[in-house]
């Protein structure tokens, strides 16, 4: 190398640091590079995605042959540093020590940190045209690349140590709902909340969002005709439960669109009138998901499922505008007198009806009340308690303060949360403003 000048080893060792530095940057990329992004652009037709994908399915010839490229040349160069250490400085350790420190200098920033920092933060978008060069490259070096893996995979095996396969890197559903949840970007708040609940349908059961048993409006055959008309004239439901003598006798489902002749042809309904215009009553599971229940709801063809327990025992209604709430936010629709009534006192606390949802109160106030038992805060209080407490009782239940304001008919009828309640001092959100919170 002594006839070769000095200027063009330089420019020799230049074009190597920047060779390695292309493999370095090759070689993040291609690792950073995200999966999901590129099967959709492969399946809209990229070829350098589809390319990168191919690669990326046969992980271990795909770095032999990055890793072999990068380390030959960052040999070559290291060679030719102590070849221009020598002509410059002459032989010695000193020569040696110093071309040794630079060439590490050299090749940690220009082919090492800085290539990668810039592989990393376009993966996405160097992936697809990093590799039109590394696929012919591993035609090429197959043969080195296969005798490198021979000792790769017998050290893998000696340390019991099994790559994954490509299904094992899918996303989970948390993961997906996770990203969902901070894809400010690529999703506006109302997109993105609607998103998030959508997962949350197969976590939730119909009895989360059931009226309860005591709230269901429904109308007796048993009753007077005069009663039963002015049931039907006042009611702000379309469809009404039908029972005869007692609640738990549910003989059917009336639409009230059926009625609307019979009122009219007569100032008293007959009850035996009523009971051709009944359909079948649905029964629910309660403890079936959201998701499977939405299912069920399309498959039936039904829009109103009576709730029961193991036994049989009629727990609450559910309807498919229920789960529908529980994906977009609450209708404007809500019956009147509906539980779930929450109001700001001026010293900071919140007066909550006692049949309000935890789940409702745990979003809407930032309280902490456990979801693994009792459905209402009327029903985790005499959980807790082990009794209906008489009105004025205060105690500390999940971290939060509380006084039973009123009792009624052997249940909880109003509830004060004493500040500082979760989140304090912050106003009411509707529920469409913090459908987008973690459950």
């Amino acid at each position: 190398m002594d006839a070769i000048p000095l200027s063009t080893l330089a420019i020799v060792l230049a074009v190597l640091l920047v060779l390695s530095g292309c493999f370095s940057l090759a070689e993040t990329a291609m690792m950073a590079a995200n999966r999901l992004r590129l099967r959709h652009r492969a399946q809209r037709g990229s070829t350098g995605a589809r390319t990168a994908l191919n690669l990326l399915a046969q992980t271990d010839r795909l770095l032999g042959v990055i890793l072999l490229g990068n380390n030959l040349i960052n040999a070559a160069a290291a060679t030719l540093t102590a070849v221009l250490a020598e002509r410059l400085f002459g032989e010695g350790s000193y020569a040696l020590a110093g071309g040794t420190v630079a060439i590490t200098f050299l090749i940690l920033v220009f082919s090492e940190v800085t290539p990668k920092v810039v592989g990393a933060a376009y993966a996405d978008s160097l992936a697809p045209f990093v590799a039109f060069t590394l696929a012919p490259l591993l035609k090429v070096a197959t043969p080195a690349v296969w005798f490198v893996n021979l000792f790769v995979q017998g050290l893998l095996k000696l340390a019991h140590i099994r790559p994954p396969e490509e299904s094992a890197a899918t996303l989970s559903q948390e993961e997906i709902r996770a990203l969902v949840l901070e894809g400010n970007q690529y999703f506006r708040g109302k997109h993105r909340a609607m998103l998030a609940n959508l997962f949350d349908l197969e976590a939730v059961t119909v009895e989360d969002v059931m009226v309860p048993r005591r709230q269901i409006h429904a109308i007796d055959l048993a009753a007077k005709p005069q009663l039963l008309r002015q049931q039907l004239a006042t009611s702000y439901h379309t469809r009404l439960p039908v029972y005869e003598g007692s609640p738990d006798q549910i003989v059917g489902v009336l639409h009230l669109k059926n009625v609307i002749g019979l009122m009219q042809e007569s100032e008293e309904i007959d009850p035996e009138s009523l009971r051709p215009l009944l359909r079948k009553p649905y029964f629910v599971p309660a403890g079936t998901s959201l998701l499977t229940q939405l299912t069920q709801f399309q498959a039936d063809r039904q829009r109103i499922g009576l709730v029961v327990d193991e036994y049989g025992e009629l727990k609450g209604l559910v309807t498919i505008e229920d789960i529908v709430e529980e994906i977009i936010g609450e209708f404007t629709t809500t019956a009147p007198g509906a539980a779930g009534g929450y109001r700001r006192e001026p010293d900071g606390s919140v007066s909550v009806d006692g049949m309000a949802s935890l789940r409702t109160l745990n979003r809407l106030l930032g309280t902490r009340f456990p979801l693994d038992g009792p459905k209402t805060l009327n029903g985790l209080i005499v959980d807790h308690l082990g009794d209906i407490p008489e009105a004025g009782t205060t105690f500390r239940l999940a971290g939060q303060s509380l006084e039973v304001v009123q009792t009624q008919d052997r249940a909880i009828k109003v509830v004060r949360l004493l500040p500082p309640i979760g989140r304090p001092a912050a106003p009411l959100q509707s529920r469409d403003e913090r459908a987008s919170s973690s459950r």
